[in-house]
């Protein structure tokens, strides 16, 4: 895990974040994902600037938002220098609003 996933793993992990069960490096159909809540059907990816514009990416995610995943997805120094924003929208999607 990098940094930023670790960091933000401490907050999603034994249901910490309002009580949501989150898995980390979950695999879905032909992908691994980062985090997920799978009850809630959401997807947290945690990217570095290797994914700027990735084309995969954007395949990857409308592929999960077709298996009826929501994704988010957050840059590496937000979730280091903005952390509480971060859980804020994470915390918002996972309860199904707009995060």
């Amino acid at each position: 895990m990098t940094d930023a996933e670790r960091v933000l793993w401490r907050h999603l992990r034994a249901r910490r974040l309002a009580g949501g069960k989150f898995r980390r490096q979950h695999p879905l159909g032909p992908y691994v994902v980062d985090f997920v809540n799978l009850a809630a059907r959401l997807v947290i990816e945690v990217d570095g600037g290797q994914h700027s514009g990735s084309a995969h990416d954007r395949a990857r995610d409308r592929w999960l938002q077709r298996q009826g995943f929501r994704v988010l997805r957050f840059w590496n120094n937000d979730v280091l220098q903005h952390t509480e924003g971060v859980l804020q929208a994470i915390y918002q999607a996972q309860e199904g609003g707009d995060g």
